[in-house]
C-alpha cells in the first residue's frame, strides 16, 4: 500500500474522538452486558436483594434473603437476618414498620425478644383493630453501608415507618478501618461502586474467583465472633495521620444516615432515629493503647504509677488509687483501662458524676470499637434534628437508659454485656419508641384507641412472647459461655470477677428449672401460641423446648413443622431433622437436612447431621463427604473431626486421619479426644515418642480418663 493511501486511512478530528469513546466506554459496556446476560441465563449467582419472594402457608409472600450478606462478607462467615416474612400484597388496615440496624436491633442473643417484637405486642394490644407488622430487618456485624442497601429494599414494600437503631459497628463492620471483612476505604464513592458491582452476576463471579485465589491470605476461614478483631485496634485520635480513620468513619456514617433519611422522604415513609446506648458501668474496655508519641521512659514511669494505683484499688483504698491514676493521666490520659479504673474508683467513693464521665471516656477510647461512641450519637441527633414536620423523629435511647439506671450510668441492669439489651432493656426501648409511634400514627388508627386498653407491662409482654425461666437460663448460658468466656472479653479488666458472678447466677437459674418449672415454661408457650397462633417463632422455640429438654420428640416435630409452614428457615429444617432422627425416621431426617442445605449450602450443622446418618447406615464415603464439608465451612467443628478421623481409620487411610487430627488439635488444643485419637494413630504408625506426647497432653486435659492412661501405660511399658 502506498504512503498516500495510508495517509487517507488515518482517523482524525471528531472521528478519532468517537473511536476512542467507543473503544474505552462502549465496547467494555457491551462486553459487561453480554457477560451479565449470559450469567443470568445460566442461573449463576444469587439474588442481591435483602428481601426476596417466597411462599408462606401456600400464599405469596416476601422474606429475608439468607444470601444477601454475601455481597459484604466472605460467604463462609457471612451473617444473616433473623428470619422474617410478610404478605406480598399489603393487607388493608395494616401498619407496616421496618426496624433497621445491627445485632442490638436484631435482639442478639435471642431475636425472639428484640425490641421490635415487644413493640409489635404493644401496638397490637393498644390498637387491636389494626394489623401492626413490625419487621426486624437487622443483622449482626453490619454497619450503615449495609443498612442503606437494606433500607432501599424495604422502601419497595409499602412501609409506613422506619425505625433505625444503628451505630455500634461503624469501625468494625464492612469497609471500616477495624474490619476483617475486606479493605478499609476512605472514598465513599468507591465503596458504593463496589457494593453496586457485587449486586451484578459478573461482580459475584469476580468476587468468588477472588475468594478462591485469596484463600489463606489473612482471611478468616470461619466465623469466630468478636475474637476475630483482636488485631484491628483503632485509636480515638491518631496524630500520625493527616486525616484520622475515625474522622472518615464519622463522615461516612453521617452521609449514609442522610441518604437513609432521603430514602424515607422520597418514599413518604416516616422515620425514627434512635441514639445507641452501651454498657458503661459493667463493661470495661476491650483494648487500650498508649498515645503514639509516648517515649519509653515516660511509658515506664506511667506504668510504675499505674501499678501503684492498682495496688491501692485492690486494697480498697480508692482515694489513693485515684491520686495515682490521675498522676498517670498527666503523662498519658489516652489509655482506656486507666479511665475505666478511675471511673470505678470514683463510683466506689460515691462520686457518681465523675465516675460516669470517666466511664464514657473509657468507652470512647476503647481501641476495639464495638460500641457507638459519643460522636456517633451526636451525628444521629444532628441527622434527626428538629424535623418533625418532615416526618423525621428522634428517640434518645442514651438519655432514656440513663434515666432508668443507677446514677444515670447504664450497666448490667439493661445490658447482657457491652451493647446487647436484656429483656428489660428491650422493653424500655420498645416503650420509648411506642410513645413516639403513637404520636405519628395515622388518624384511621388513632380513632380506634380505647382508653381502657393500657400499655402492656414488661411482665405482660414477657407472657405474650413466652419469655420463660427456660429462656432466661438458655440466654444466660449463651452469654457466659459464647461471649464472656471468649476473647476479647477475656482481655477485659475484672474478668474473673465477672465470670464468677455470672456463673453463680447461671447456677441459680439452672437450679430453678425443676420439673414443675419446665412444665410451667411449656404451659407459657402453649398460652402464647393460643393468643397468636400465627407467630412462627413461638412454634419454633416451643419445638426446641420440647426436643431439647422435655424429650417429647413427636410434639416437637409438630411444632417445628408448624413453624416451617410460615418460614423457609434452614435452622428449623435441621432441628426437625434431628428430631426425626431421634424418632428413627432417617429418610425424613435426610430430606430435611437437604432442605436446609438448599437454603444455606454452607450450614455446617446440616452437613454434620447428614454425616452421622450416613455413618449409621454404613455409607462411609457419603458420611466422610459431609463431615469434610462441615469442617470446610466451620474450621473448629470438633465432632466432625473426630468422626471423620474414625472413618478414615476404618477405611485404612491412617495417614489422612493423622493429618486431619494434627489440624484438629490446632483448632481445638484443649480437646482430650482429639489428642487421644491422634496419639493412638501415631502409635500405630510407629511414632512412639510423638504418640506418648499426645497421650500425655490428653491426660493433662482429662486426668481421670482410664482409656488414655491405659494406652499411655502400654507405650511406656510401666505403671504409674
Amino acid at each position: 500500500m502506498s504512503a498516500e493511501k495510508t495517509a487517507q486511512l488515518k482517523i482524525t478530528g471528531w472521528r478519532l474522538w468517537l473511536f476512542r469513546i467507543v473503544a474505552v466506554i462502549v465496547i467494555p459496556i457491551l462486553l459487561f452486558l453480554t457477560a451479565e446476560v449470559i450469567l443470568r441465563i445460566v442461573g449463576y449467582g444469587y439474588p442481591p436483594e435483602a428481601i426476596v419472594k417466597c411462599k408462606s402457608q401456600g400464599g405469596n409472600a416476601y422474606c429475608d434473603n439468607v444470601k444477601f450478606a454475601w455481597r459484604f462478607f466472605p460467604r463462609y462467615i457471612a451473617r444473616e437476618f433473623e428470619p422474617f416474612v410478610f404478605s406480598a400484597d399489603k393487607p388493608d388496615k395494616t401498619y407496616r414498620v421496618f426496624v433497621l440496624g445491627e445485632s442490638a436491633a436484631a435482639g442478639t442473643p435471642d431475636a425472639a425478644f428484640c425490641f421490635g417484637r415487644i413493640l409489635q405486642v404493644m401496638l397490637r394490644q393498644k390498637y387491636p383493630q389494626e394489623n401492626s407488622e413490625v419487621i426486624t430487618a437487622a443483622m449482626p456485624a453490619i454497619n450503615s453501608h449495609v443498612v442503606l442497601e437494606i433500607a432501599k429494599d424495604c422502601a419497595r414494600h409499602q412501609p409506613d415507618l422506619f425505625i433505625v437503631y444503628l451505630g455500634n459497628n461503624e469501625v468494625v463492620g464492612p469497609y471500616g478501618p477495624g474490619t476483617i471483612f475486606g479493605r478499609f476505604s476512605a472514598n465513599l464513592r468507591l465503596i458504593r461502586l463496589a457494593i453496586a458491582i457485587k449486586a451484578t452476576k459478573l461482580g459475584q463471579l469476580l468476587t468468588n474467583l477472588f475468594e478462591v485465589v485469596s484463600t489463606g491470605r489473612n482471611r478468616p476461614a470461619d466465623w469466630r465472633g468478636m475474637e476475630m478483631f483482636l488485631g484491628k485496634q483503632v485509636r480515638a485520635d491518631d496524630p500520625a495521620k493527616t486525616v484520622p480513620d475515625l474522622d472518615i468513619v464519622y463522615r461516612h456514617f453521617q452521609r449514609n444516615l442522610q441518604d437513609i433519611l432521603k430514602l424515607s422522604c422520597s418514599s413518604k415513609t416516616k422515620i425514627i432515629f434512635c441514639t445507641v446506648a452501651s454498657n458503661l458501668k459493667d463493661n470495661p474496655p476491650f483494648a487500650s493503647l498508649h498515645r503514639l508519641n509516648l517515649t519509653e521512659s515516660d511509658k515506664q514511669k506511667w506504668d510504675e504509677i499505674y501499678q501503684r494505683g492498682i495496688k491501692y484499688e485492690s486494697a480498697g483504698d480508692y482515694i489513693k488509687a485515684i491520686e495515682q491514676y490521675l498522676s498517670a493521666a498527666q503523662i498519658d490520659d489516652g489509655f482506656a483501662d486507666l479511665q475505666f479504673r478511675l471511673g470505678r474508683c470514683y463510683w466506689a467513693i460515691g462520686e457518681y458524676d465523675k465516675a460516669k464521665k470517666e466511664y464514657i471516656r473509657a468507652r470512647d477510647l476503647d481501641t476495639l470499637r464495638f460500641r457507638a461512641d459519643t460522636k456517633i450519637n451526636e451525628i444521629i441527633r444532628h441527622t434527626a434534628g428538629n424535623r418533625t414536620a418532615d416526618g423525621v423523629y428522634l428517640v434518645d435511647t442514651v438519655k432514656i437508659f440513663e434515666s432508668k439506671s443507677p446514677h444515670e450510668t447504664p450497666g448490667e441492669e439493661i445490658f447482657y454485656e457491652h451493647v446487647h439489651m436484656n429483656f428489660n432493656g428491650n422493653y424500655t426501648l420498645a416503650k420509648a419508641v411506642f410513645k413516639q409511634v403513637e404520636e405519628i400514627l395515622p388518624e384511621r388508627i388513632k380513632r380506634h384507641e380505647t382508653d381502657e386498653r393500657l400499655l402492656p407491662t414488661e411482665a405482660e409482654c414477657a407472657q405474650h412472647l413466652a419469655y420463660t425461666d427456660w429462656d432466661r437460663y438458655k440466654i444466660a448460658e449463651k452469654i457466659l459461655n459464647d461471649y464472656i468466656k471468649q476473647a476479647p472479653f477475656t482481655n477485659q479488666l475484672y474478668h474473673e470477677v465477672r465470670v464468677e458472678r455470672m456463673g453463680k447466677k447461671l447456677k441459680e437459674l439452672k437450679a430453678n428449672l425443676t420439673p414443675d418449672a419446665m412444665e410451667k415454661s411449656a404451659a407459657q408457650y402453649r398460652s402464647a401460641i393460643q393468643n397468636d397462633s400465627n407467630d412462627w417463632r413461638l412454634h419454633y422455640k416451643y419445638g426446641e423446648l420440647l426436643a431439647a429438654d422435655l424429650n417429647n420428640y413427636r410434639a416437637a416435630a409438630e411444632q417445628l413443622g408448624l413453624a416451617l409452614e410460615y418460614v423457609d428457615y434452614y435452622v428449623a429444617y435441621t432441628n426437625l431433622a434431628m428430631v426425626l432422627a431421634s424418632l428413627g425416621n432417617f429418610d425424613g431426617a435426610i430430606a430435611h437436612n437437604l432442605n436446609a442445605l438448599r437454603i444455606n449450602p454452607t450450614f455446617s450443622d446440616a452437613h454434620y447431621n447428614l454425616g452421622r446418618i450416613y455413618q449409621v447406615r454404613g455409607r462411609l464415603d457419603k458420611a466422610a463427604e459431609h463431615y469434610s464439608k462441615a469442617i470446610q465451612f466451620a474450621a473448629d467443628y470438633v465432632p466432625a473431626y473426630l468422626r471423620l478421623g474414625v472413618i478414615l481409620y476404618q477405611q485404612g487411610k491412617i495417614n489422612k486421619a493423622v493429618k486431619l487430627y494434627h489440624k484438629g488439635v490446632l483448632v481445638a488444643p484443649n480437646n482430650e479426644l482429639m489428642h487421644y485419637n491422634l496419639g493412638c494413630l501415631l502409635a500405630k504408625q510407629g511414632h512412639k515418642q510423638e504418640a506418648i506426647e499426645e497421650l500425655r497432653t490428653a491426660l493433662q486435659i482429662e486426668p481421670n480418663s482410664v482409656e488414655t492412661r491405659t494406652e499411655l501405660e502400654k507405650l511406656l511399658n510401666k505403671r504409674y
